[in-house]
């Protein structure tokens, strides 16, 4: 059972029947545009494809004098992709929420088994279309052939194996951008979330640069042995531009060097600046290959613009941080007020940035309120592990703290609906920060055992740390203040805590600490940046901008291209075309956008009104409060009741799991890469058949 089912019993039985059958009639749309779109994939490379399904279609799409010769691609391509982004809802496709690890060490780390049918299906596809590609253009090519154009046979086909490479590549490109759009109505269509998706990107990513390094290499080796080195300086006006695939080349090796997981582990700044060359690269790729070939990666591309361009907006409000909780260990909690309409799931995640630290930098963090305990506060917990984080801790933990942190954000960001709450026995597994998503599901199931009567999974929380005085995290388990009265008495929950560095109980000399901020009146609480009807505001951005893109571009070529084409006798320049189709793409994009956020400012306004007369009667000042204090509340005291600590020693994490008994136990993990992988061996070992594994990574 979970939250969102309890919240709808309450509805007709008629509106609910309604709703059921209008999201099958969706999710029925969907399957079959789905299904069209991987049929057009297999069939791309082949004959009947080339010879007879696109000429037909070009036949009557590019002949318009509206979308010339990019009309079919558009039309094939674009048009389904934006098609299933409109009807998504942001409604999590319940059958692949619980996924059972099929591979756990490797280079690939935890993957399921439908990920690895997925990867599977991908890499056949990818193995069908280069060796269909390879065998249909070998075909062509006799002594005779190759003779005429002065080469070896050899030689053509290099050159023709060195195209079909970078036409794979163009495969993988077209679904690169769809994991990194974090508010994508596409990824929970299948189950997904942005950040359980970055795994795929990266995935992508890396054949991406494989296919067209290779593809570049193969080129200039073809170009070497046939005396045609002045290729690579070529800048076509009606055909591929050599030169701009070999910019976007070198700006997708610069990425791809800095994803090298040391590099990326030691100088994040670095691997962090650099991606911004992906602007560079995809200009340029554009300019390479041409505006009606690059229709094929455009869907993927543009869902990624339009929600990179509303991340945008909603970076540009300064968020009002209204407290902070500063602990022992470098540890604390950042609490900004929020829009009581804003609403979010356990393990959701918020980007940060803090001007004073570094104006460019943002971070993710886990989000460890609750919206419905805590309706006007959203807070997030950080662990001072790195240079950013570390610097944050040094600036609040200062006895000279100012009365305001400037902070901006970018969020939340999470899965649709709790479905852990579907288990007879909750195994939270954590290391080091890794219990902040833990934090988060405990205050979602005390909410649940407040606000409703209805059966609850047992819980139990096994959490590692170094030193003693990482275990005061544990004391953030517990809001520092709500709006609902909360009751942890109807909940079962044990604590197992193991503090693997230390053999026996250390003082912290640093008690915690509360700070309360001034904030401005300008600053305002985080809020949905579309507001309460996210997803429909969202599919009217899809659909408008689409729309306004189709008609700019119908209106550039037939009143400025075709006659131009029409009166010279000439094919208009590519790069020019390339440009203008760029330019409508980000001015549909930022016009409609725009407008939608305006739209829905006037609500927000109102919200901030309301936060600040509440905040007129808060409590303002430094407070620091010991540990005596924080004990004194009856919550606290039943939580401490039910926790003991381990000194010295780490959790027999598979003594303890095999312990669980029950119909269904749902195991959590969170932490480092190799608990995690341990806790993914044990559950897919066999030896029970009843726990359901879930990875909490931090992919972001």
């Amino acid at each position: 059972m979970d939250s969102n089912v309890v919240v709808r019993s309450s509805s007709p039985p008629s509106h609910e029947g309604i709703r059921k059958v209008r999201t099958a009639i969706r999710l029925f749309l969907v399957l079959v545009v789905f299904g069209g779109c991987v049929l057009l994939y297999v069939m791309m490379p082949t004959n009947t494809y080339k010879q007879i399904w696109m000429p037909r279609i070009r036949a009557k799409a590019n002949s318009s004098t509206y979308f010339g010769s990019q009309g079919a691609n558009l039309l094939v391509f674009t048009l389904p992709i934006m098609f299933i982004a409109v009807m998504g809802d942001g409604k999590t496709n319940r059958l692949a929420v619980w996924k059972q690890p099929m591979l756990v060490k490797g280079p690939l780390g935890i993957v399921s088994g439908i990920e690895l049918t997925f990867l599977i299906m991908f890499i056949a596809l990818l193995i069908w279309s280069f060796s269909t590609y390879l065998t249909n253009g070998f075909d062509k090519i006799t002594p005779l052939s190759a003779a005429k154009s002065h080469e070896k046979v050899w030689e053509a086909k290099l050159g023709s194996a060195s195209l079909r490479l970078g036409l794979l590549g163009n495969i993988c490109l077209a679904l690169l951008f769809f994991p990194v759009a974090r508010g994508s109505s596409i990824l929970p269509l299948f189950g997904l979330n942005s950040e359980a998706s970055i795994k795929y990107h990266i995935w992508l990513g890396n054949i991406v640069m494989v296919l067209f390094t290779a593809h570049g290499i193969c080129y200039i080796i073809y170009w070497a042995v046939t005396d045609q080195m002045f290729q690579m300086i070529k800048w076509e006006k009606t055909g591929i531009s050599n030169i701009a695939g070999e910019i976007a080349l070198l700006s997708g090796l610069a990425m791809w060097m800095t994803t090298i997981p040391r590099i990326r582990r030691k100088m994040f700044e670095l691997f962090f600046y650099t991606h911004y060359l992906y602007i560079l690269f995809m200009v340029f790729f554009i300019f390479h290959v041409g505006v009606s070939y690059a229709g094929i990666m455009l869907p993927g591309f543009f869902l990624f613009l339009v929600d990179r361009y509303l991340r945008f907006l909603q970076s540009r409000r300064r968020a009002r941080l209204v407290s902070a909780r500063v602990l022992p260990g470098e540890s604390l909690e950042l609490n900004f007020t929020k829009s009581p309409g804003l609403k979010y799931n356990p393990t959701s995640v918020m980007f940060i940035n803090v001007p004073s630290i570094s104006k460019l930098q943002w971070h993710p963090f886990t989000v460890s309120s609750n919206s419905n305990l805590e309706s006007e506060k959203i807070s997030v917990v950080i662990k001072g592990e790195g240079s950013w984080t570390r610097k944050l801790y040094q600036v609040l933990s200062s006895p000279s703290t100012s009365d305001r942190i400037e902070a901006a954000v970018e969020g939340p960001y999470g899965p649709d609906a709790t479905h852990f709450l579907r288990h007879d026995n909750l195994v939270l597994v954590s290391g080091g920060s890794g219990i902040t998503p833990f934090i988060s599901i405990i205050r979602e199931l005390i909410f649940m055992s407040t606000a409703f009567q209805c059966k609850l999974p047992k819980v139990t929380l096994i959490c590692a740390f170094k030193h003693s005085s990482d275990l005061t995290m544990l004391d953030l388990i517990l809001p520092m203040s709500t709006t609902t009265p909360y009751d942890i008495s109807n909940l079962q929950i044990q604590i197992e805590a193991y503090v693997t560095r230390d053999t026996k109980p250390k003082d912290y000399s640093m008690n915690l600490r509360a700070i309360w901020f001034k904030p401005l009146a300008t600053d305002e609480p985080v809020s949905a940046i579309l507001g309460a009807n996210h997803w429909l505001w969202l599919g009217l951005i899809i659909a408008s901008s689409f729309m306004m893109f189709l008609i700019l571009i119908g209106i550039i070529t037939r009143y400025y291209v075709y006659p131009i084409e029409h009166s010279s006798y000439k094919i208009f320049s590519f790069p020019l075309r390339a440009l203008f189709n760029m330019l409508a793409i980000c001015i549909s994009i930022a016009a409609t956008a725009s407008a939608a956020v305006l739209w829905n400012k006037r609500s927000n306004a109102k919200e901030l009104k309301q936060v600040q007369l509440i905040e007129a009667s808060s409590p303002r000042g430094s407070e620091v409060y010991n540990a005596e204090r924080e004990l004194e509340s009856l919550p606290q005291q039943s939580l401490v009741q039910a926790t003991n600590v381990h000194y010295g020693q780490r959790p027999d994490l598979k003594r303890i799991l095999l312990e669980f008994k029950g119909s269904s136990v749902g195991v959590l993990a969170s932490g480092p890469k190799k608990m995690r992988h341990e806790v993914a061996t044990i559950c897919s070992s066999g030896l029970s058949e009843n726990m359901h594994f879930e990875s909490i990574s931090f992919s972001w």
